[in-house]
Parts: C-alpha cells; structure tokens; sequence
C-alpha cells in the first residue's frame, strides 16, 4: 500500500468536522484510504453499490442512529440521492449531545452529485477533499517514468507489465463509459463520448475550442460543452484556466484542457511503452499535463493553478497563485538541457513572480538564469509539500 499525503490532512478533517466528502474517481484509492485512517478508530464501512449495504439504509433514521458513536463511511453516496438531509438531522442531534466531529466520512466518484446535494444540506457540516492518482512522492523518485507512462492509478501503476497495464486502462475507460457515466447523467453513446475522449488525448494541452470539437464530433456546441462538463465533474479532464489581471495586455481568455492522468491520455491513444510514447507527437504535451497535473496534486491547499498567455508571445505553462497573492512562474521543458525562451521572460516581466521554476526531465537543481532555477519535478514537489506542512 502507497501512503498517501492526504491520510494526515484527512485525519485532521475528521477530527473537527462532522462529515468529510473525499472525492475521486473510480479505483484511486478511496476506500483504501478511508479504511486506512479508521482502522484505529469504532467505524463502520457501506458500499451503497451493495443491495445488502443499500437495503441496510432503507430506513436511514434507524440505522444511523443506532451508530451515532461510530464513524459512518459510506462509499460511492451518490447511490443514496435522498440521504443528506437525514445526515444534516443528525449531525445536529449529536452536536446537541456533544460529539461535534467525525461522524460520517463520504466517498464519491464525482463531484457532481455530492457537491450538489450538500451544498444545500451541510453547509458548514462538511469539508472536501480531493484524492487523485498517485503522485511521485507519493511512490519515490525512480518511478517518475512509470507514473508517465502508466498514469497514476495504483493497479495501472502496480501492473506486471507495460501490456497489461494498458490493458487494465481500456478497461477501466470501457467500464466508465458503459457503467459509470450513465449514473451521472442522461444516457450518452459509449463510442460517442469515447471518440469525444480520444479528441481530447489528442488536444492534450491545447486551448478549449468547444465549437471546433462540436464540429468534428458531429454535434452541436452545447452537446459538445455538456460533455466536457461531464468528465470535468469526473475528474477526468481539468480546465486550465487562464490568468487574467490588470497587465494592460491583450490575454488568451479560453482554458486550456488536459485528459488529467497521462495513462489515460496513452491508453485512448493506444500508447503501450515508452519507446512509443517518444517517438508520438503528442509526447511534449504528454509531458506538460504530467507535470501540472502531479505540481497541483502536490501543492498546498488554497494554491491555485493558472496558465498566462498573451496575444504577444508571452507564455507562462503554469502559474501557481498562493492564498497571499505570491505568484510562482513553472516553465515545463521535456530536454535534459533545457533553455529559458522570450516568452516567459515577457510573462515574467508582465508579473514579476516571486520564484521561477523550470521543470525537466533531470535530478540536478541548478540556475538557469540569476532568479531562475532548473529543477527535477520531484524536487519542485518536495518545495511544494514543505509549503503544504
């Protein structure tokens, strides 16, 4: 079992809430997870795509007062639509008893629907986390090409081979696309969405064109938006947004979209091994979503993402904005010699960040320039966690 870093930072949530969403998508590691951290504690485990574990809330009141000193976790909730104003009910009768913290523990494989529902009933009753796949500290530095290739996925991670591996992921993408996502929403074509997925593996990094993508699908824009809105409420796509502030520039204002584990991104693109991988077109911008990816799981909370880009030239891949209003510049570069470029002296000229990062494939840290550092993106991430403690 990897440790993951939010085990500590859930424990913490669980001891001053009263209910915590951990969110995610399917096979992440959720319920490893949860069941990690209430291992030492009275709980009590639900999987509500179970008829037995669905059949045992038939009358939500009853069973869950009769566990009102346990920690409740109860997997994939989005299966009990009607059991987050029960959940509000007693979360207030145990605060009136004195236990203010760790009742319920919610697992979820979107956002969608859990933020949904509570943001009316438990709002100020519940904290949010978000599990991703697995990051390089989370399994050590000499996996970084594994967690390339293979994505973050513990059993894609874990797999006996490159092969198998892969094969693992069509399988999960065909289990999403048949099963899963007709849970969400109203029914979609499974080749449609998959061919709509594989565009976007193919656009990996690039500005969002919905009408573009509507288009070549064969559909209209607003079908085309729903789609990217469904699998960003997956957590299976990131919207990149750009920067926008008072530089008196002309800014790029469309997102930027990434299929946001790279194994996914390889599996629709039928990318096995790492010799394929490097020779494909799509390596740099393989690379990058990597890298984001990995650099956003690891920040701290309140840390938020952006990329800079104006109609001039002036680039920054990602810009990582602190709650103060710090900004850090992170150039990614797939070279292990690689070279600062005009454009992100002008972007960094537009925004005068406090600290320049680029990230490339190497170990060293070394300058580039006299404000500039090269850096390894485990190295940038271990920076990133000391902020986050």
């Amino acid at each position: 079992m990897f440790k993951r870093h939010l085990q500590s930072l859930l424990g913490e949530e669980l001891q001053f809430s009263p209910a915590v969403a951990l969110l995610g998508p399917r096979q992440v590691g959720k319920t490893t997870l949860a069941l990690e951290v209430a291992r030492k504690i009275p709980h009590v485990y639900l999987d509500l795509e179970s008829d037995r574990d669905r059949g045992k809330l038939a009358q939500p009141e009853l069973y869950l007062e009769s566990h009102l000193d346990k920690l409740v976790i109860m997997d994939e909730v989005h299966r009990a639509p009607g059991l987050f104003p029960v959940l509000r009910g007693l979360i207030d009768q145990a605060r009136r008893s004195g236990r203010a913290s760790g009742q319920y523990l919610l697992l979820g494989s979107a956002s969608l629907d859990v933020l949904q529902q509570s943001g009316e009933t438990l709002a100020g009753r519940i904290a949010y986390l978000e599990l991703g796949p697995l990051t390089v500290l989370e399994t050590g530095q000499g996996t970084m090409d594994d967690l390339w290739l293979r994505g973050g996925f513990p059993q894609s991670l874990t797999a006996p081979s490159d092969a198998r591996s892969l094969r693992w992921r069509e399988n999960f993408i065909r289990t999403y696309l048949e099963r899963d996502i007709p849970q969400f929403g109203p029914r979609i074509a499974a080749e449609t969405l998959r061919r709509f997925w594989t565009m976007l593996a193919h656009h990996q990094g690039g500005l969002l064109n919905v009408a573009q993508l509507a288009r070549n699908l064969g559909v209209d824009v607003k079908t085309a938006q729903s789609y990217i809105d469904l699998l960003c409420d997956l957590l299976l796509v990131r919207r990149l947004a750009p920067w926008h502030n008072n530089t008196g520039k002309r800014l790029v204002k469309a997102p930027k979209v990434y299929v946001r584990d790279s194994g996914l991104v390889h599996a629709l693109l039928n990318i096995e091994s790492k010799e394929s991988l490097l020779s494909h077109m799509v390596v740099g911008a393989s690379w990058e979503g990597y890298c984001i990816e990995t650099l956003l799981a690891c920040a701290p909370a309140g840390a938020t993402g952006y990329f800079y880009r104006t109609n001039g030239g002036a680039e920054i891949d990602l810009l990582l904005v602190w709650p103060g209003g710090e900004l850090w510049a992170i150039e990614i570069k797939r070279s292990s010699t690689p070279k600062l470029e005009r454009g992100f002296h002008s972007a960094c000229d537009d925004l005068k960040p406090s600290q320049k990062w680029v990230v490339y494939p190497g170990k060293e840290t070394y300058p580039l320039a006299a404000d500039t550092q090269a850096i390894s993106l485990h190295g940038l991430c271990e920076r990133l966690a000391l902020n986050r403690s």
